[in-house]
């Protein structure tokens, strides 16, 4: 019966991972900025969705709309503000702008963290789940909750796929990420192949944000897990790999579901910081990595 709890659970919260994890890759494919906020954004998407829900009753859905919006808020601000003034600075030498870019989203991050700790303090909030009740799965009682974060993560991911493999728009973000210099040779404006993937980045953000409050809480005091988390994905899979990533993800949520189980939840991390010194010394490009 526990082996079945470690399944299920796993498998929700790797789901979860991967769709966050998505987000991060995606952005660092086709922009090549990896954004240090990404946990930040996420909690502001619970947080929000939780405070819309209980101040003004609006009920689960509503809430969870108005937790993406504010991720996709986030998300534009730390494009427009943060990272392109920094990219189009004359005054920055170009190979010290990733260093700047790296520093700029990891100050913004923690900006964030305390913008929300100081609004909303630092007690874990819940967000209402979008469905009620219980529902056995091989004899394990299962949070229909549970199952919806893991059905809602694989399809947002399944649409980010149909979009970028099926339609003009995404292969031309599939195209920047091969060679943007080519792609501005056909025409294409990056500046707004860069608009477009950072608003795509902010829906999942705030997706996995609010689907993570709904499952397990959040507060401000999880922001840097979270990037840590994604980050630690990334790199296992591979830096701009998507699927490498959703591969990662599910090494990583199983890794630590079992080791909060049969070890301890206060040591969940461990093993998988363990496993990430191994690959890049291994393998440094990751699994599927191609740099």
């Amino acid at each position: 019966m526990l082996a079945l709890q470690i399944l299920i659970d796993g498998f929700a919260i790797s789901s979860l991972y991967a769709l966050g994890a998505t987000g991060f890759t995606l952005i660092f494919g086709v922009s090549g900025v990896l954004n240090l906020s990404h946990g930040a954004i996420m909690v502001v998407a619970a947080v929000i969705a939780w405070w819309v829900a209980e101040a003004f009753n609006t009920g689960p859905y509503l809430g969870a709309m108005a937790g993406v919006l504010a991720s996709l808020a986030c998300a534009f601000v730390t494009y427009r503000v943060i990272v392109r003034p920094i990219q189009d600075s004359r005054a920055i030498p170009r190979e010290e702008k990733e260093i700047f870019v790296l520093t700029s989203t990891l100050l913004w991050g923690i900006m964030l963290q305390e913008a929300i700790a100081y609004l909303f303090t630092s007690n874990p909030k819940t967000v209402r789940p979008l469905i009620e009740g219980v529902v056995p799965i091989l004899g394990v009682r299962t949070p229909l909750n549970e199952v919806l974060t893991a059905a809602l993560s694989w399809a947002a991911i399944g649409l980010l796929y149909l979009l970028v493999n099926r339609t003009r728009t995404g292969k031309s973000l599939l195209a920047a990420s091969m060679n943007p210099r080519g792609l501005t040779l056909l025409g294409f404006e990056l500046s707004r192949i860069y608009v477009l993937v950072w608003a795509i980045y902010g829906v999942l953000a705030g997706i996995a944000g609010v689907l993570l409050g709904a499952f397990l809480g959040v507060s401000s005091d999880n922001a840097g897990l979270l990037t840590a988390s994604a980050f630690s994905i990334v790199v296992l899979g591979g830096l701009g790999s998507v699927s490498g990533s959703l591969i990662a993800a599910y090494v990583v949520g199983y890794l630590e579901t079992m080791t909060a189980y049969l070890v301890s939840p206060s040591i969940r991390t461990v093993p998988v910081l363990l496993l990430l010194v191994a690959v890049v010394y291994v393998r440094p490009q990751g699994l599927l990595g191609r740099r």
